[in-house]
């Protein structure tokens, strides 16, 4: 058996303003992922990059180690006075 329904009809021309406010968002969408490559990252993607130091000159070991040290310190410290105000003032 063929199938009987009557064929849809073509679609109607688009808008040129259409395309082009479409053209522009997929060059401002594309831009932005470029500019930034974290998007799409969650939160521990972007963790493992910020404390791995990774921002830094590949060249420069010293420098990658101070960062990473103190990154892992300002968490640390973070933690514990959190921890202190908790239990100071909530507990």
């Amino acid at each position: 058996m063929t199938d009987q329904r009557p064929k849809a009809p073509d679609a109607l021309p688009e808008d040129p303003r259409d395309v082009q406010r479409r053209v522009q968002a997929e060059r401002d969408i594309q831009r932005a992922t470029d500019e930034s490559g974290l998007i799409g990252t969650g939160f521990l993607g972007r963790a493992k990059h910020h404390f791995s130091a990774s921002d830094t000159d590949p060249d420069d070991p010293i420098e990658r180690l101070g960062k990473k040290i103190g990154r892992w310190a300002a968490l640390i410290l973070f933690i514990g006075l959190a921890i202190y105000l908790w239990r100071t003032y909530l507990a």
